[in-house]
C-alpha cells in the first residue's frame, strides 16, 4: 500500500531496543511506523505529517514525555493527535496522573501487555480513519456545494441572457412594425386618395406633374423600406458569418464625390448641405459596394442628427491608411452613448422622433472590420460628432467570409 494512504503512528523513545520491540509489536500493512529518539526529532516529524497516535516514553534525557505532549497541546497542527505514555516506573511514581492532565488518552505500564497495545493502537487507526473518512466527505460535500453554486450561477446569468434575449427579440420586432408602419401608412393613405378620386371620376387631375410627384413620394417610401429590410437581412448574414466582402479596384474620390452627389437631395430636404473635401486620389482594392453602405450610413446618420447644419465629408492618408470622415455640427453623443452605439438595437432619437432599428452603425462597423479597417467616433454634447473609417491600402489577404 502506498505510503500516503497508510495511518501514520509515532513512537518516541530514547532507548533504539524499545523503539524496535513496539515497532515489531504494531506494524502493520496499512501502517506508516515513525520512530524518533528525542523529543525535538519528534517534534519535526510531528510538524511534517499527520499522525493518527504518538506513543510517548515519559522518561527521556533532555525534553521529556511529558514536556513533548504540553507542546504538542500549544500547537495547532499536533494539538488533536491522541497520546499514549508508556513508562518504566512504578505505579508509586504518580506519573499517571501528570499524563493524563497533559492531554494523554491513556498511560502504559512496562513490561508491556502485547494484546492491549495492539488493541488500543488498533482503536485510535479506526478513530482516525473514521475522522479522515468524514472529513473527507464533508470536503467533497462542500466541493459538491460550491459547484451546485457555480451551475446555479451560471443558469441565473444564462436565464437572465435568455431573458434579455426575449426582450430585444420583442423590442427588435416593435421596432420593425413601427419603421415599417410609416412608410406603409403613407402608401396607403396615398393609394386610397388615388382611388377615391378615381371613384368620383377625377381622372383629370393625374397630370404630369401630379404623377411626377407621385411616383417620388412612392419612391422614397418604398426606398425606406428596402433600406430596413436590407440593414435586417445584412445583421443576419453578420450574425451567421455569411457577409460577403468582394473587393475590386475603387478609386475614393471619385467615389465620394458620386456618394455625396446621389444624397444631396436627402440633404436638402434635411435642410442641410454636404461638401466634400476630397484630397488626392486613393486608389486600393475595397468592396465598392460595401464602402458605399458604410458612406451612406455615415451621411444619413450626419443629416437626421445634424440639426440641418452643413455636413463635411473628408478624404486623407495616414499611416494606417485611407481615412473618410464625417463631421455633423449637430447635438453631439454622451461618452456613455459612445459606448454602445456600434451595437444591434442600440438608438439614439432623433430630433423628428425616429431612430431607425438601430442597426446602422452595427452594420458599418461590421463592414469596416470586414476590411482589416477601423471606425471611431469624437464628440461632446451640443459639439458636433466626427466618425472617422480607416480603411488599409493593403487589405487582409483573404476576405472576411
Amino acid at each position: 500500500m502506498p505510503e500516503e494512504e497508510t495511518t501514520r503512528i509515532l513512537i518516541v523513545d530514547d532507548l533504539p531496543e524499545n523503539l524496535l520491540a513496539l515497532n515489531a509489536l504494531i506494524r502493520h500493512t496499512d501502517r506508516t511506523i515513525f520512530q524518533a529518539t528525542h523529543g525535538e526529532e519528534a517534534l519535526d516529524l510531528l510538524l511534517e505529517h499527520d499522525f493518527a497516535l504518538a506513543i510517548l516514553d515519559v522518561q527521556m534525557p533532555g525534553m521529556n514525555g511529558f514536556e513533548l505532549a504540553e507542546l504538542m497541546r500549544s500547537t495547532e497542527k499536533t494539538r488533536q493527535v491522541p497520546i499514549i505514555f508508556v513508562t518504566a516506573a512504578g505505579k508509586e511514581s504518580n506519573y499517571a496522573f501528570k499524563g493524563y492532565e497533559t492531554g494523554a488518552v491513556d498511560f502504559l505500564y512496562k513490561p508491556l501487555d502485547m494484546e492491549a497495545v495492539k488493541s488500543k493502537v488498533n482503536v485510535f487507526v479506526d478513530l482516525h480513519r473514521q475522522r479522515s473518512e468524514s472529513r473527507r466527505q464533508v470536503q467533497a460535500l462542500e466541493a459538491s456545494r460550491q459547484e451546485q453554486e457555480v451551475l446555479l450561477q451560471q443558469l441565473r446569468t444564462t436565464q437572465g441572457e435568455l431573458q434579455a434575449s426575449i426582450r430585444s427579440r420583442d423590442d427588435f420586432m416593435s421596432m420593425v412594425a413601427h419603421e415599417l408602419r410609416t412608410p406603409l401608412n403613407t402608401l396607403f393613405l396615398e393609394a386610397q386618395l388615388r382611388k377615391m378620386q378615381l371613384d368620383r371620376g377625377r381622372a383629370d387631375i393625374f397630370d404630369t406633374a401630379y404623377l411626377q410627384a407621385m411616383v417620388a413620394r412612392d419612391k422614397r417610401q418604398v426606398e425606406a423600406m428596402m433600406r430596413l429590410i436590407d440593414d435586417m437581412m445584412d445583421a443576419s448574414r453578420i450574425r451567421s458569418n455569411q457577409l460577403s466582402i468582394r473587393p475590386g479596384p475603387v478609386e475614393l474620390s471619385s467615389f465620394l464625390a458620386r456618394v455625396v452627389d446621389n444624397l444631396s437631395n436627402q440633404a436638402l430636404a434635411a435642410g442641410s448641405a454636404i461638401t466634400l473635401d476630397a484630397g488626392k486620389p486613393v486608389t486600393a482594392l475595397w468592396d465598392e459596394f460595401r464602402i458605399e453602405q458604410v458612406v451612406v450610413n455615415l451621411l444619413t446618420n450626419a443629416l437626421r442628427y445634424g440639426a440641418g447644419k452643413p455636413v463635411q465629408v473628408s478624404l486623407s492618408l495616414s499611416s494606417h491608411g485611407a481615412c473618410i470622415s464625417v463631421r455633423d455640427q449637430g447635438r453631439g453623443i454622451s461618452e456613455a452613448d459612445q459606448q454602445r452605439i456600434f451595437e444591434q438595437f442600440e438608438r439614439i432619437a432623433s430630433d423628428d422622433g425616429t431612430g431607425g432599428l438601430g442597426l446602422g452603425l452595427y452594420i458599418t462597423r461590421q463592414l469596416v472590420e470586414a476590411h482589416g479597417g477601423t471606425i471611431d467616433v469624437k464628440s461632446r454634447p451640443g459639439e458636433g460628432s466626427v466618425f472617422t473609417v480607416t480603411l488599409p491600402l493593403n487589405p487582409p489577404a483573404t476576405p472576411a467570409p
